[in-house]
């Protein structure tokens, strides 16, 4: 399920407008009113704000994801099979609402203990994502290596149903440039951005990670499949039954809107956020706990291809993360994220356009 809250109303400013003062009996109501349009104050020159009360979507989803762990040369990568998912959108205002289902298991509340819900907040000043993932237990081995003499292309997309990860987090963010580069113009269609323009970003965030791993179903699987050839021993740093690691973030990036045709946008989005990473975990073979607190650096990356002439709206955004954990026992990496296509149409002109169309 997607959720998406977005600032729709877009006040505009030219940049030698000067915004009245209310006086000195302004009440708590007005004072309101102006904070939250200050997050959406735009420049006319530079951004088109919505001219619509409603919007439906129609939206096609693939989400991505693969888990890697490493220890002294062998590694394993994970990685379920992610289904393509479709779902109808609505929106009114500043509320955006959603949901998206699995075309191959009509579920709408998933399967294999899948549970997949994100949740956006995209106005021209500050953004704020939502995460929470629990992928179920139907990963597949994707690339293996054992050690010299083991062909890793015995073990590829063999299922594995003894891994469940789990991942919760917020992200934060600040637009310095948002009077004239607009967020949401690529990532929910809320305003148009006429003129390329790109902005440096600040933020910080919060992630809780899960990992139960079945060593010895892990152990068995790989002996079944290399036969009598040879044993399979698996590194000490891979045997463990549960990780549960924290990491607090402060990052920092850049984004660019790229308007090379009228009505059309593609945004590419990089932030770098130094985390603060602390675990715990059980091993398996000897059932002690080894924990770790460590500086590393992840990252974010969002991109979008979309056209957008206020009435319809077409196109596609794509949302990567990854999280890095390194020990003296093991190394795990874990990147997921998004694929998202849409189209939409916006009615119920607003009454300050209606003149104008």
């Amino acid at each position: 399920m997607t959720v998406r809250l977005v600032w729709a109303d877009g006040l505009t400013a030219s940049t030698d407008t000067v915004v009245p003062e209310s006086g000195v009996h302004q009440n708590v109501q007005q004072k309101i009113r102006h904070t939250i349009r200050e997050f959406d104050r735009l420049e006319d020159a530079y951004i088109e704000p919505q001219h619509y009360e409603f919007s439906v979507m129609i939206q096609t989803t693939r989400n991505f994801e693969d888990f890697t762990l490493s220890s002294n040369g062998q590694s394993i990568m994970f990685s379920p099979d992610q289904p393509l998912r479709i779902g109808p959108y609505f929106g009114w205002r500043w509320i955006f609402l959603g949901y998206t289902l699995d075309l191959k298991n009509l579920s709408l509340f998933g399967h294999n203990g899948k549970r997949e819900i994100d949740f956006s907040i995209y106005s021209s000043q500050v953004g704020v994502d939502l995460f929470y993932r629990r992928t179920g237990s139907d990963y597949k081995l994707r690339q293996v290596r054992m050690g010299y003499g083991i062909d890793g292309n015995k073990f590829e997309d063999v299922s594995f149903g003894g891994m469940k990860v789990g991942i919760t987090g917020v992200n934060a963010y600040y637009i310095f440039n948002h009077g004239r580069f607009s967020y949401p113009a690529a990532f929910s269609q809320s305003t148009c951005q006429k003129i390329s323009c790109g902005s440096w970003m600040a933020g910080a965030g919060y992630t809780r990670n899960t990992l139960k791993l079945d060593f010895d179903s892990l152990r068995n699987l790989l002996e079944s499949h290399m036969g009598e050839e040879m044993a399979v021993k698996l590194d000490s740093g891979l045997m463990f039954d549960r990780i549960e690691y924290h990491d607090i973030s402060l990052s920092a990036g850049y984004a660019y809107n790229w308007v090379f045709a009228k009505n059309w946008l593609f945004c590419a989005s990089g932030q770098a956020a130094v985390a603060y990473k602390s675990s715990w975990g059980d091993t398996a073979d000897d059932g002690d706990k080894f924990s770790f607190k460590k500086v590393i650096l992840d990252g974010i990356g969002r991109f979008a291809l979309v056209y957008n002439n206020t009435r319809w709206y077409a196109g596609a955004t794509a949302i990567l993360r990854t999280n890095n954990y390194r020990t003296e026992r093991f190394t795990a990496n874990n990147m997921f994220g998004s694929f998202n296509a849409f189209i939409g149409y916006n009615f119920g002109l607003k009454r300050r356009y209606r003149n104008q169309n």
